[in-house]
């Protein structure tokens, strides 16, 4: 009798922790998976020497994250789970001591132009040693002609580095409703290009996220937001942990003379 009572709790059990997965919201399940953050895919071609000089010195770093929704952190389920937060705290573990201030100046909903606006006020103004500059997604997802978007990337690349700091370029996201529309692989080639001819850094999201899915087979559901654009808290985190591995990388390297990023499956 005692062991069919130990074994209807059991089946008991078992069934409340099945009932209470299936219940579990997918996005929280997603921060369940295992982020692996590719360390030998994405590596900058172009050293940091700005990081570098002030890695060496022991001197406090101050990074500007510029761009739209996905830096402000649409999608993400707190102000601490933005790529920006996620990726000081990412620096302030390689770099245990070190002090590093990543300062958020995303703004839902801009495109290129927006951007260059407020440039002296949101980036020049912080006396950055390092802007990462997220472009290109709202232009696409409204169908504008992105032709027209070589020449202000190339007026904001000077912009920034006019104050000294190195620049990384932060592509579109991999997500349904920026796959969808027939600008987005056009963007994501344009911003490569313009990133190999300034000879500046580039973080190529998009190829990022495509792998999730192609190769890796995770499910859209995991890492985008149920809106369809935006990243969630796992592809956030996992971003800053990929971002913070290239960054740390780039910054320790001596100068080379090679001006493309590698991005190998």
């Amino acid at each position: 009798m005692r062991h069919q009572l130990h074994l209807r709790a059991a089946k008991h059990i078992a069934i409340a922790a099945l009932v209470a997965t299936v219940a579990l919201p997918f996005a929280a399940r997603a921060e369940q998976l295992q982020c692996d953050a590719q360390p030998n895919r994405v590596r900058f071609a172009v050293p940091l020497s700005r990081v570098g000089h002030k890695l060496a010195a022991d001197q406090p770093i101050t990074i500007v994250a510029i761009g739209s929704s996905s830096t402000a952190g649409a999608g993400a389920s707190s102000p601490t789970a933005t790529y920006p937060s996620r990726l000081q705290a990412e620096l302030a573990q390689r770099f245990p001591g070190h002090s590093f201030k990543v300062i958020n100046r995303g703004v839902n909903g801009e495109e290129v132009p927006d951007m260059l606006k407020r440039f002296d006020d949101a980036v020049v103004a912080a006396k950055p040693d390092l802007v990462i500059w997220q472009l290109g997604t709202n232009s696409v997802i409204r169908d504008h002609d992105v032709s027209n978007h070589g020449a202000s990337i190339h007026l904001g690349i000077k912009k920034i580095r006019a104050t000294g700091a190195d620049v990384i370029l932060l592509d579109p996201q991999y997500a349904p409703k920026v796959i969808a529309k027939p600008e987005a692989e056009r963007m994501v080639e344009l911003i490569a290009v313009t990133a190999k001819q300034e000879d500046v850094d580039l973080y190529p999201r998009f190829d990022v996220m495509r792998h999730w899915r192609d190769v890796d087979h995770i499910d859209f559901k995991a890492f985008v937001s149920p809106d369809g654009l935006h990243m969630n808290d796992w592809s956030y985190a996992c971003l800053a942990k990929s971002l913070a591995h290239a960054i740390a990388d780039a910054a320790q390297r001596p100068v080379l003379s090679a001006s493309v990023h590698a991005f190998a499956d």
